[in-house]
Formats: C-alpha cells, sequence, structure tokens
C-alpha cells in the first residue's frame, strides 16, 4: 500500500487489518484490530489524527482527513459506505455512513445511528443514538427499528469476514481472456440490502 511518513510520524496498522494496495495512508493515521481499509481510501493524516478502532470498515474511494491538531474517528465496528468523506468528525460506535455522504467538522454521529446515502451532515451537528439521519441538510428523521440496528451490525459483521477473506487470500493476478465453463462463485452471505430485508425476500 502506498503509505508515508510526515514531520516524522508513520501509520500505525495493526497486523489484523486488511488495508488495500491501493490504499493511501500518510501520517498520523492509525488502523486498529480487524479492520477494513477498501480500494483507493485516502487517509490523510498531514493536519489532524486519523483513526479507525476495531472492526471498523471504510469503503471504496472513501476520504478521511481533518484540520490541524483535530482527531477524525470512526469507532468500533462503525461502517462507511463508498465513496464517503468524513472530515474531523466522530463516527460513534456501530454508527453507519452511508455511501457517498459527507460528514463535517466537529459532527457527531451517535452509536447505532445510520446516516443515509448522500446525506451531508453539516459542521458540528451531534446525531443522537440509534436515529435514521437523511437529507441535504441533514437532519434526524426518526428512530431506528431494532431490526434496522440489527441488519446494520451483520452488514459490519460481513466486512469483518471480508477482512479475514482478504488477508488470506486476495492476491493481484492478470485477467483470463475468456469465462471458464465451471466458473465458480463467491459464496454469498445472509445479510441482503435493507430494502429486500424489508420485503421479507
Amino acid at each position: 500500500m502506498p503509505c508515508y511518513a510526515i514531520d516524522g510520524v508513520i501509520p500505525v496498522v495493526d497486523p489484523t487489518a486488511y488495508v488495500h494496495p491501493s490504499a493511501v495512508l500518510i501520517g498520523d493515521v492509525i488502523v486498529g484490530p480487524g479492520a477494513y481499509i477498501g480500494p483507493l481510501a485516502s487517509l490523510r493524516g498531514d493536519f489532524g489524527r486519523i483513526v479507525i478502532e476495531e472492526g471498523a470498515n471504510l469503503q471504496d474511494t472513501c476520504v478521511m482527513h481533518g484540520f490541524p491538531g483535530t482527531d477524525t474517528v470512526v469507532e468500533v465496528n462503525g461502517h462507511i459506505g463508498h465513496g464517503a468523506v468524513l472530515h474531523g468528525c466522530v463516527v460513534r460506535r456501530d454508527a453507519l455512513v452511508g455511501m457517498n455522504a459527507v460528514v463535517m467538522d466537529e459532527a457527531e454521529i451517535g452509536e447505532k445511528s445510520i446516516v443515509a446515502a448522500c446525506a451531508f451532515v453539516r459542521a458540528g451537528l451531534k446525531i443522537p443514538p440509534a436515529k435514521l439521519v437523511a437529507g441535504v441538510p441533514a437532519k434526524v428523521v426518526r428512530d431506528l427499528s431494532d431490526d434496522e440496528i440489527a441488519w446494520k451490525r451483520a452488514g459490519t459483521g460481513t466486512y469483518q469476514e471480508l477482512t479475514r477473506r482478504s488477508l488470506a487470500s486476495l492476491v493481484e493476478v492478470a485477467p483470463l481472456a475468456a469465462v471458464e465453463a465451471d466458473r465458480p462463485r463467491i459464496p454469498a452471505s445472509d445479510v441482503k440490502p435493507l430494502i429486500a430485508a424489508k420485503r421479507g425476500d
């Protein structure tokens, strides 16, 4: 992975974490046990500290950055969807930030809360625990149900398993020229999109 020290500060990656080779880590970055950092993620600890705690995931093309002297943190089992941007904020334990959402400076996403895809969480906004947040600018929409919280936790579990799978088997290869007659499939998990789960599929 591209990993850079700046001002003598070197990123830290726990040996049980998985960081994709195309992700970039700069300076004061701490990646905790069992965490997953996806392809093309950018963790820029060149001003403030970037922390990914145990079992959290930061998916493809996400960006984490902050102003000087700040901490940008994803706590234990935090779940950050593809393309999200976190800047100088805190995502509490078991919370989820949806795809392409933006969470700004000094905002706090409460424990077990979910920020909807494409939401914009303004600077300084404090989201209480177990809420659904959506919109531009983001507002609390309602309480989350126990089923929704369980769905989120199961999804995070699939990324924790992906960490283990990636450490064990992900390797760079040349592509095949044609599809094999007996092409295998990646084993499916029991986790479905929330819309499918609500329909009972």
